[in-house]
């Protein structure tokens, strides 16, 4: 079976930092894109940032761009999304998930598995 696992979620103050990590099992995780996505109380789950398989091409939401950086560690099957600077409007439960082609998607449709969440919060 297919797991994603994050974790690294948790309460920090807006300028720090955090970084999350998501630990995959049960595909070939150098096959495929992965990304991590995010969802704020009352609205709808956002793409946060993908990365192909080979990681060398990544995409950012416009928001997150130059604070975030997304990366993945082939030997460990595990993704990172390195947060820094932090801001109130950041807070959201962080998703990973697995595309269903090698490229970094940009959309939900993309997504063919998801994993569970980890909750960020951004206190001002």
């Amino acid at each position: 079976d297919v797991q994603l696992q994050a974790s690294g979620g948790g309460l920090v103050q807006a300028g720090g930092s955090l970084r999350l990590s998501c630990a995959a099992s049960g595909f070939s995780f150098d096959d495929y894109g992965i990304g991590w996505f995010r969802q704020a109380p009352g609205k709808e789950r956002e793409v946060v940032a993908s990365i192909n398989w080979r990681g060398s091409n990544t995409n950012y939401a416009d928001s997150v761009r130059g604070r975030f950086t997304i990366s993945r560690a082939h030997a460990r099957s595990t993704m990172y999304l390195q947060m820094n600077n932090l801001k109130p409007e950041d807070t959201a439960v962080y998703y990973c998930a697995q595309f269903r082609t090698p490229e970094a998607a940009t959309s939900l449709r993309g997504v063919h598995y998801w994993g569970q969440g980890t909750l960020v919060t951004v206190s001002s």
